[in-house]
């Protein structure tokens, strides 16, 4: 099951579909509403294993390319609020709640390693009928687009990252940094609550099974950054308290067709404390891609 939005049912929001879909950023007033969808816990008797929520704004008659994107660790699919007014102007949308986050369960037997969250991936988008898409991820969720690039490089039409590690980051609980680090100082009071409460509800296995899969990674000593045909736009901010600019361009370098961002900001989650430059990027990033191509 998906959950489908189209420009019609989002000039109609109500109070409680916005709850349901948690897709705020053009009303102010709904962010209150889309942090109790966010908090609230889904029971597992509910959840399916392959969830993801779908968005379209543009004209019904448009077939549009289709946009896949990735979230990081304690998080859902709804933390992509900030993206979804203009790149579901230009896309279809495809948001998947990871397993065990949201409302995705964790499958029978699931081993957990970015192939397989790759894999994940790919069942999403043959259950959404996608055969490709520009795949996008921030955090963890860009360790696992880039899996998915190297992996599926015929279902990749580009790759975008947003603050996303390419190796192990040595933190000994990401949960427990301070949010002021991840949202920047320019956070709201009400943003850096919300995420705190976002954290401290986070499913326990969903967020334990994402650090076992990141535990020994290593996407340059593995090649994987290397087999990335698609061309790649990686965003990073320069004043980061997870990874340097220096460290960034290390990896990046080794994409063979990628460009590095750097965004002026002490944010290191850039998707969501950055989110309308990082859009911005994108959006160019494809239409000149697409111009080359």
């Amino acid at each position: 099951m998906a959950v489908t939005m189209s420009r019609r049912d989002w000039l109609h929001l109500g109070g409680g579909t916005a709850a349901t879909l948690g897709v705020s950023a053009i009303a102010g007033e709904l962010g209150a509403v889309t942090a109790l969808a966010q908090a609230r816990p889904v029971s597992n008797a509910s959840k399916e294993e392959l969830f993801y929520r779908e968005d379209w704004f543009g004209e019904p008659w448009r077939k549009p390319e289709s946009a896949v994107l990735i979230h990081g660790n304690d998080e859902s699919s709804i933390v992509w609020f900030g993206w979804v007014p203009r790149m579901a102007q230009e896309f279809r949308l495809l948001r998947p709640d990871l397993p065990g986050f949201g409302q995705s369960r964790i499958p029978a037997g699931f081993e957990w390693s970015l192939p397989n969250l790759a894999t994940f991936v790919a069942q999403v988008m043959d259950k959404a009928g996608v055969p490709s898409a520009h795949i996008i991820g921030a955090k963890t969720g860009g360790a696992i687009a880039m899996q998915f690039a190297a992996d599926y490089p015929g279902r990749t039409r580009t790759l975008a990252v947003a603050s996303g590690p390419a190796s192990v980051i040595a933190i000994s609980n990401p949960s427990k940094i301070p949010q002021r680090d991840r949202l920047g100082s320019a956070a709201s009071k009400e943003m850096v609550e919300y995420w705190n409460d976002m954290f401290a509800t986070a499913p326990h296995d969903g967020v334990e099974g994402l650090r076992t899969a990141l535990s020994k990674f290593d996407l340059a000593r593995d090649r994987v950054l290397q087999r990335i045909t698609a061309p790649t736009l990686v965003i990073t901010a320069d004043r980061s308290a997870l990874q340097s600019v220096e460290k960034v361009r290390q990896y990046q370098l080794l994409i063979p067709k990628s460009r590095l961002v750097v965004l002026h900001s002490d944010a290191y989650h850039i998707a969501a404390a950055n989110a309308d430059e990082c859009v911005t990027n994108v959006l160019a990033f494809i239409k000149e891609t697409r111009q080359r191509a």
